[in-house]
């Protein structure tokens, strides 16, 4: 109303205004004909002066009918210039309370987000510091915050996650008291979901395709010894490219770090076969249980280009036993004298960095990492089927946070050995990967909507969520061999 009434005064002011401007042009017309000029020497009026007169008065009455016309005039656009202000600042008035409504959600929404931040980060401290109490207390007290709140924010989903992380890092202490998380249903359906819906795993498959077709031009007989195989999607778009040269032959040899992944894994050489057989393609598969670097002798290579690809995308984070497993692949790989080795890692788990790093400086990559990756799937073509984003977000994104907060070692000697594992690239260098090479995952992240983008700087290829780094490849030679 207040608004109401100031918009009132300032038409009534207006029209006052322009009132005051039609008496002061009357007062200067009448001036005009009282001038000095106009008088007689006797002082006496003059017929023509009285003509004047007249004139005047009937210039007067009918000035007084102008003025009455306009004052009607202007009364009725003054209300009808009110009216409109009236319904313009009611729409105005809406239009900012409903913004300011909205900034006040977001205001709140960031204020809370922030408030739970800070606690993962205390409860991180106290985790770290080994003080079992305090942790405990906090990590209550988050339970608590997000239950209440009830997950209705994806920072706020995946901080259950980090919660229960911080949970089963102090598994041992008595305080703690909760449930275990149920773990995964179908996790190889989950990530194969995953990869269809973004590019993080497809960018590690076609950088290291892209790199052993270059390598193996004008060989006949490859021979690819793989760490990581899983359902062998990689696969298929490389053996489709080899079949093109007509002489080529492929010989895939599977390494396995866990024995009840054998019929699995037995399973996708299988589907691999049958493949190839479909487009002509001479193909074998192998398969081995890799325990030490002396199991790699027993590999026939015999007139073969090796090949040795690492794609590190577990379905869970790797642990110090997984780690062991990639140093003795690297280290038995260097026994066959690989042409190159192809090497794909989230940059969370960069072996460089993480020997230095504390457990609370993991945590809060950890943090920035995943919440990156769930916002880039939200932003994906796929955002539409919000229950699928739902399952990724649980079954895949949830998962890892989960094992990569469990697992990470607090301790600074642990730590140091996650990062012996370049100590089996010794004899190798990284190389720059080529134009082709580079305009292929350009060419890749572009398929997908959101603010995906390469960075190709210091012989690492990376694929990253607008500023921050996802997953990186590097192409490894011998180097005595590197170009």
């Amino acid at each position: 109303m207040e608004d109401e009434h100031n918009c009132h005064h300032i038409s009534t002011s207006y029209s006052q205004e322009l009132h005051g401007c039609s008496i002061q042009t009357d007062f200067a017309f009448q001036t005009e004909y009282f001038s000095p000029s106009h008088n007689t020497e006797d002082g006496m009026f003059s017929d023509q002066y009285m003509e004047r007169l007249l004139q005047i008065e009937t210039d007067l009455m009918a000035s007084d009918s102008v003025n009455q016309d306009t004052t009607i005039y202007l009364e009725a656009l003054e209300t009808e210039f009110r009216d409109e202000m009236d319904q313009e600042i009611q729409e105005n008035v809406d239009v900012t309370l409903n913004e300011y409504t909205h900034l006040k959600e977001v205001e709140v929404e960031t204020v809370e987000e922030s408030r739970v931040a800070d606690l993962l980060l205390m409860a991180a401290e106290a985790v770290e510091a080994q003080n079992w109490l305090l942790s405990s207390t906090i990590i209550s007290r988050l339970n608590s915050l997000l239950a209440r709140e009830n997950g209705d924010t994806t920072f706020k989903r995946l901080a259950l996650f980090f919660t229960q992380g911080l949970h089963y890092k102090s598994i041992d202490a008595p305080e703690m008291v909760y449930e275990p998380v149920c773990r995964q249903t179908n996790p190889l359906s989950t990530f194969q979901l995953f990869q269809e819906v973004s590019p993080h795993v497809k960018f590690g498959h076609f950088t290291a395709n892209q790199a052993i077709l270059e390598a193996t031009q004008g060989d006949t007989d490859v021979h690819v010894v793989d760490f990581d195989i899983m359902q062998g999607i990689q696969w298929p778009p490389l053996m489709i490219d080899l079949a093109m040269r007509n002489d080529a032959a492929l010989r895939l040899t599977a390494m396995i770090g866990d024995q009840k992944n054998v019929d699995m894994v037995q399973q996708t050489g299988r589907r691999l076969k049958e493949f190839a057989d479909s487009i002509n393609l001479p193909f074998m598969f192998d398969q081995m249980v890799m325990v030490s670097e002396q199991d790699f002798e027993r590999i026939e290579v015999g007139g073969h280009t090796v090949i040795a690809n690492c794609m590190l995308h577990q379905l869970n984070m790797p642990d110090h036993t997984s780690f062991s497993l990639v140093k003795t692949f690297l280290g038995g790989m260097t026994k066959l004298s690989p042409k190159i080795v192809a090497l794909a890692e989230e940059e969370l788990f960069n072996f460089v960095k993480l020997p230095s790093m504390s457990f609370v400086e993991f945590f809060s990559e950890a943090i920035h990492h995943y919440t990156a990756i769930s916002e880039s799937l939200l932003s994906s073509n796929y955002s539409g089927h919000k229950m699928g984003l739902r399952w990724i977000e649980k079954e895949f994104l949830g998962m890892r946070i989960l094992d990569s907060v469990r697992k990470f070692p607090c301790e600074e000697k642990e730590r140091v050995l996650w990062g012996e594992r370049f100590g089996s690239l010794k004899g190798f260098k990284p190389i720059p990967l080529s134009s082709c090479n580079i305009s292929q995952a350009k060419f890749l992240v572009g398929l997908f909507s959101g603010g995906y983008w390469v960075q190709n700087e210091k012989c690492r290829l990376a694929l990253c969520w607008k500023s921050r780094p996802l997953t990186t490849a590097t192409i490894w030679v011998p180097i005595s061999k590197s170009r």
